[in-house]
């Protein structure tokens, strides 16, 4: 625990010892970097429930994963162990070998019900929890199918982080044995690429134009490693899949995942965002923008569409807060929000996350505090999503 302040939230109030067991929601989002939240960085949006959730507690200034990549650091985090001993090393061999100890796991065992909804991404299904739906592989955006306990894949109506939302919210009010503590994950698929917003947040942050990092126009002089990467915004990013530019006439290797991704919603919200992209495409073209221009102008649709997936993302945590205020819960619940791992919104001429500066692996951990627990503002002290599980573990034993 001393990683987690220097002197330790857990210990900080002696009177918290006296108190029923915390319960625990422990909200995780996919490739959402500290940029975007207004309680890190205020040059992009506004985060007003998320910051919620540093306002009431703590703000963790260094913290980081220890594998930028979906799966290794969904072990990582579930197991407290590097990837090299949980097993689980890259998302494209390896199954998680899910007998082994988690954190999960040690909560069942202390007495707590354990529940998980959303994204899972390591190919074996979960174990440790009482209740679990997750979403196959990185799941869809819109109208998702979730695999649910008893083996059935079921496609359900909607946006998923509003999906993944009710769920949860569900699980608390009618699911769960009100007279234990319990642990709640959600597990969101936002912010991952490609960044379908919902149909109600097309509109937003249009008329706003960004500045491009102080790197974005990086030459990797002396680098080779970072030369070769393949997340340039300038040559990798597609102009239809990632920025949603199609035209019947043109192709890329990855439009015909995007057009399988647009078949999945219903007549209505295929309607609503073609009248959206459709018009924003056709003067794209039109200009013939080369060079500079071009790259600037991808950069400015890509932070845009990033921010409107962020948008819902904050709306459906408010939702999970008001919930736990009026349900009576905020006060002896641990609320917990980070992601796998950070992002490239420009740096370095990239997005994606697969090289090893700074945005890739530093991720936003901000923690709402009980009732009881006075600590208050920014902890500096280094901490790695391996020291999640014996912090939730701790704070049962207090």
């Amino acid at each position: 625990m001393m990683a987690l302040t220097g002197t330790t939230i857990l210990q900080a109030n002696a009177q918290a010892k006296e108190k029923k067991p915390l319960n625990i929601v422990y909200i995780m989002t996919d490739d959402h970097t500290a940029q975007m939240m207004s309680c890190y960085d205020k040059r992009y949006m506004h985060t007003p429930n998320l910051d919620r959730i540093a306002q009431h507690g703590v703000r963790f200034t260094s913290s980081y994963v220890a594998n930028s990549l979906s799966g290794p650091s969904r072990a990582c985090m579930l197991t407290g162990k590097h990837s090299h001993a949980n097993g689980f090393t890259d998302n494209t061999t390896c199954v998680f070998d899910s007998s082994q100890p988690t954190f999960p796991k040690m909560l069942q065992s202390a007495g707590y019900q354990t529940a998980l909804f959303g994204k899972w991404h390591l190919e074996s299904l979960p174990t440790g929890f009482d209740m679990w739906e997750i979403i196959p592989g990185q799941g869809d955006y819109y109208n998702p199918r979730f695999i649910e306990m008893n083996g059935d894949t079921i496609k359900h109506k909607g946006y998923l982080t509003d999906i993944i939302t009710d769920k949860s919210i569900h699980w608390m009010e009618t699911q769960r044995d009100k007279d234990k503590p319990f642990c709640l994950l959600i597990h969101h698929k936002a912010i991952h690429r490609n960044w379908l917003a919902k149909i109600e947040d097309l509109p937003l942050y249009e008329d706003r134009t960004f500045p491009v990092p102080s790197t974005f126009y990086d030459d990797y002089e002396g680098r080779p490693a970072a030369a070769a990467q393949e997340m340039s915004i300038f040559k990798d990013m597609d102009l239809i899949y990632d920025l949603k530019m199609d035209r019947d006439d043109l192709t890329s290797r990855l439009k015909p995942t995007y057009l399988n991704m647009i078949k999945r919603m219903d007549p209505d919200q295929r309607q609503a965002w073609h009248h959206f992209y459709d018009s924003i495409a056709a003067d794209f073209y039109g200009r013939n923008l080369k060079g500079r221009e071009l790259a600037e102008w991808k950069f400015q649709r890509y932070v845009r569409d990033y921010m409107k997936v962020v948008k819902s993302l904050d709306d459906n945590v408010g939702r999970v807060l008001d919930y736990l205020e009026k349900s009576g819960l905020i006060d002896n619940t641990l609320v917990v929000y980070t992601s796998d791992q950070g992002f490239y919104i420009g740096e370095h001429g990239w997005f994606d996350k697969r090289f090893m500066y700074e945005e890739s692996f530093h991720t936003p951990l901000v923690m709402r505090l009980p009732e009881g627990f006075d600590r208050r503002g920014d902890i500096t002290e280094m901490v790695q999503n391996i020291d999640y599980a014996c912090h939730c573990f701790a704070a049962t034993r207090m």
